[in-house]
């Protein structure tokens, strides 16, 4: 396995995105490449970056830091069940929520909506 093949596709994206941004930028090339291999790949720098780094001649790390590592017995969450009552209490009060806020947003009544209709119609004539 290549060091080119051990990065994910996030890190060689990004790897690739700043070697190409620096090629651009008339940075020296790390590798030999003919001019006739420039012109197949149209001198893209995107294109110069990837050869290069499928070349492994980038001089690129990336730190992957592991978690750390913590000794002793897990946590364990306890099962929370609410007894009838208290998970109805609870439905009921969403329901009046629900309630309460479907009166802020009325329902459009299809008068309504004609009258918009031939006040926009009258504005344009």
């Amino acid at each position: 396995m290549t060091r080119a093949e051990s990065f994910t596709k996030y890190e060689q994206a990004r790897i690739l995105g700043a070697r190409a941004l620096q090629i651009a930028m008339n940075a020296p090339l790390l590798i030999k490449i003919e001019k006739d291999d420039l012109e197949k790949v149209k001198y893209d720098a995107l294109k110069i970056a990837e050869i290069e780094l499928k070349s492994n001649i980038l001089p690129i790390s990336v730190n992957k830091p592991f978690p750390r590592r913590k000794e002793g017995e897990l946590k364990r969450i306890k099962d929370v069940k609410l007894s009838e009552k208290k998970r109805e209490a609870l439905e009921a009060e969403e329901e009046k929520d629900i309630i309460d806020e479907g009166e802020i947003m009325a329902l459009a009544n299809p008068e309504d909506e004609q009258e918009e209709e031939s006040g926009e119609n009258a504005g344009e004539e």
